[in-house]
């Protein structure tokens, strides 16, 4: 590879990595957050995605024949492997829960963070995106996203009808998927 490889997204020169055994703390720098949120998206609580991101990492850094090829296909077998454990907790625990087909899954990840291996990019232009509604959207989203509220709760909340307030949620989801859609579309082509 020539000497003016292209940087990757951590800023490493990808010439320098290519075929070799990556130091352990750079590792998990690099693939810690894209473990973590991709195990989020499985279904994970924070709490069981910290463990299984640990366990995802300690399981490869024991292997001696580890290699780090490409950040992306480095970030791939990551995601898989943490798929495998998440699966064996199941399994071992017996719980019935189904756990998303992981080839599914790996190509929704890929469509949702792209090139973007940890998912920030992605993270960011939602944050950026919820300042763009109204305060009652915002209100709606947070009870039923991170207090579980029903909608019948939210509507009593807005004064509003449930189909108030399930109309009102579908807006701004939608809302919300357009303009990060166009944040990511624009930081695709810068």
């Amino acid at each position: 590879m020539p000497q003016d490889a292209q940087k990757d997204v951590s800023g490493a020169n990808s010439a320098d990595i290519l075929g070799q055994a990556l130091d352990p703390s750079e590792l998990i720098v690099r693939h810690q957050h894209g473990v973590w949120r991709y195990l989020r998206m499985l279904g994970c609580d924070a709490a069981t995605a910290d463990d299984l991101t640990q366990e995802t990492f300690l399981k490869v850094l024991r292997r001696e024949d580890f290699v780090q090829h490409t950040d992306a296909a480095t970030a791939s077998y990551l995601r898989t492997t943490a798929y495998h454990l998440l699966v064996s907790m199941h399994r071992k625990h017996g719980r019935l829960k189904s756990v998303p087909d992981g080839n599914l899954i790996e190509q929704e990840w890929n469509r949702w963070a792209g090139k973007d291996l940890s998912g920030d990019e992605a993270i960011d232009a939602l944050r950026q995106c919820m300042g763009v509604l109204t305060e009652r959207a915002k209100r709606a989203l947070k009870m039923r996203f991170a207090q579980g509220s029903s909608r019948v709760e939210i509507g009593d909340a807005l004064q509003i009808t449930e189909h108030g307030a399930r109309n009102l949620m579908q807006r701004a989801k939608q809302q919300l998927r357009n303009c990060v859609q166009e944040k990511l579309s624009q930081n695709n082509h810068e």
